[in-house]
Parts: structure tokens; sequence; C-alpha cells
């Protein structure tokens, strides 16, 4: 395997005509931390490439303006020039851009369907599960079918007060691709290991998600 992993990003900025909004930065720099922390190069890509919007960044967070810093942050790879075959995981980062952008970008589908057939790990946290809703396997079927999953919750889109402006409801988009959607108590860490594919509920979820994806890549080392 290659000690690789990809994170994709959204493009996406305007939540609705209601605020910005973007990818959320805890969401993406805390996984890399963990990632490189642990040995794994790390990439990062989003749908369009160049600089993505971002949303929830706390300069006082170490890691958070470490991440930010980066060059590839701020320049990203464009996720339709992405090789999937150098990657061992992928992680879907969340922020509300994604239920914009994600759902129906083919790269998006591409490279997640090309990483989990080769047999690497698909990952993805609070709102980036909305990777997930159309991404098919090569049967046709839909990779989320008949698996256990985590994903920002209809009462917490409610509580953000934004359930009324997104363009779907990610938790029952899940369950109307066949998903089994088991959420936790509200902004609680929530993480669902199936196999080879790992989600998250929330924000709070970010470091515990990175923590089941590196057990998982762990064991298919041993």
């Amino acid at each position: 395997m290659t000690k690789r992993i990809l994170i994709v990003l959204t493009s996406h900025d305007d939540l609705g005509g209601v605020e910005s909004t973007g990818y959320y930065v805890p969401e993406a720099a805390h996984p890399w931390d963990l990632f490189q922390r642990a040995g794994y190069e790390v990439d990062l890509a989003s749908v369009r490439g160049g600089e993505p919007p971002q949303d929830g960044y706390d300069p006082a967070d170490p890691v958070q303006a470490a991440f930010v810093a980066l060059p590839a942050a701020r320049d990203t790879a464009r996720l339709a020039d992405v090789d999937p075959s150098r990657y061992d995981a992928v992680l879907y980062a969340g922020g509300h851009g994604t239920v914009w952008d994600f759902p129906g970008d083919p790269d998006v589908a591409r490279v997640g369907r090309e990483v989990y057939e080769r047999g690497g790990v698909i990952s993805a946290v609070c709102h980036g599960p909305s990777a997930l809703v159309n991404l098919t396997l090569s049967d046709g079927r839909h990779l989320v079918a008949g698996k256990r999953v985590a994903a920002f919750t209809n009462e917490e889109e409610e509580l953000r007060g934004v359930a009324h402006v997104v363009p779907f409801l990610l938790a029952d988009a899940l369950e109307e691709r066949g998903a089994k959607h088991e959420p936790g108590p509200n902004w609680q860490p929530r993480v669902v290991v199936d196999g080879r594919l790992v989600t998250g509920q929330n924000p709070a979820s970010a470091v515990p998600l990175a923590e089941g994806v590196l057990e998982v890549l762990a064991e298919r080392r041993a």
C-alpha cells in the first residue's frame, strides 16, 4: 500500500443565499494532523481546485492555522485530475458547501468508487457523507446500501437553523439509498465503522473519525 490519504473539500461557498459557507476547517485540519503524525502522506483536492472556501476557521487553534497555511490548502488539486490508485483512503471533509457540490460531481463518485473497489477505506464526516449519496459501485449498487452510517442529523440541521435552506436533509438521503443511519446525541462525537466505511456525525466527530480510519488501515496492514 502507498501510505497516502486524500482529503476532499467542497468548492461551494453559498449557503442557499443565507450566508457564506465552504469546507469546515477543523474537520479537515485535525484529521490531516493525525494522518501525518501516523506516517501518512496527505494530499488535498477540491471539486474545482484552487483555493477552497472556508467555514468554521479558528485561528487560535494551532492545528487549523498550520493547515490553512499549507500551500496545498491554498491551491488544492482539482478532483478531476486526481489518480485514485495512489491512495489507501479518502476522507470527504464536511461543511455545508458539500451538500451542493458533492452529490452531483462525477469525480467525487469516481475517486471514492475506485479507492473502495481497490480495497481502500472511504470516510466522511458531518456533511461530508453527502459524497456518498450518489456514490455507486461498478455493479450499480450504492456504496452505502445495507451499511451503517453516521452523518449530520435532521435535528442538528434544525438546531443550526438551516433545515429549510439546504437542498436536502443528509440523513434522509442516505437512508433513501439504503443506509442504516445511526445517530448519536446532538453535537457529541459519533463515529460508525462498517467494514471499510468510516463515517462521523458532526464536527466533534472529526478526531475520532480520523482515529477510526487509522485503525482500519492498521488492521488491513497487519
